[in-house]
């Protein structure tokens, strides 16, 4: 099972081809290459909307068919969808070379804006901004997969990267406390940044609460709170978590 670049496979507009050889033989689809990755990731997304039609072929590029006998003998049913699932599942998609150099840079963003979401100078206790991450990449020759899953993919380069800057992947514990007139709002805006582990209403209606937040929205999330509150809410990291 895999993902590769293939110049040689022409193009249906943005649509490529999926491929699984078995049994000594082989059977390939067209299928949206974005959708077939959601797909693959585990996203809930219709197998008609990945699928171009609902043939399965023997060789695309000839417009061969595969023949009825041969489905029902490999995968035991002649349902075109359910074959479609078994050749995502366990093919090989079939990208040009410029479908890939998109997709990359697509993940290359991605990756950088959870490395910033989520990790810290330890020196400083701050974020890097995104220049510096993708800098220190760049510098130490990282290598970003572009199917790779993000999360797993920033861990690795975290590590890699920090010969040439100081970083640190982490939680933070935070305790806010929003003054009762702010609240509606402020409830909005910690939900959104955090995960609240505990929270209380006070007598005098301001509302109090300890949330999980990744270390590099530290300073987002004070940001906002003090915009809404106009400074008069308290914001004070209580543990990091490592």
């Amino acid at each position: 099972m895999g993902l590769r670049g293939d110049t040689r496979i022409p193009e249906w507009g943005d649509l490529v081809v999926a491929r699984l050889i078995t049994h000594g033989e082989r059977f390939e689809i067209l299928v949206d290459p974005d959708l077939a990755q959601d797909y693959r990731s585990g996203k809930d997304i219709d197998i008609r909307e990945i699928l171009e039609g609902d043939i399965i072929f023997e060789d695309v590029h000839k417009g061969l068919k595969a023949s009825e006998e041969k489905l029902q003998e490999i995968f035991e049913t002649n349902d075109p969808f359910e074959i479609a699932r078994t050749v995502l599942a366990d093919g090989e998609i079939h990208l040009t070379s410029e479908q890939r150099k998109r997709m990359l840079e697509e993940k290359r963003i991605q990756v950088i804006d959870y490395i910033v979401r989520n990790s810290i100078n330890p020196q400083t206790k701050l974020p890097h901004p995104p220049s510096r991450i993708e800098r220190a990449i760049d510098e130490a020759k990282v290598s970003i997969d572009p199917f790779q899953e993000v999360e797993a993919q920033a861990k690795r380069i975290v590590k890699e990267i920090s010969a040439q800057i100081p970083i640190r992947m982490e939680k933070l514990q935070v305790a806010v406390k929003i003054p009762a007139e702010f609240t509606g709002k402020g409830y909005g805006i910690v939900s959104r940044f955090g995960t609240i582990k505990k929270d209380e209403w006070q007598n005098d209606g301001s509302w109090v609460a300890i949330i999980d937040i990744p270390a590099g929205l530290q300073s987002a999330l004070k940001d906002e709170i003090n915009h809404l509150t106009k400074g008069r809410a308290q914001i004070k990291i209580v543990e990091d978590k490592k």
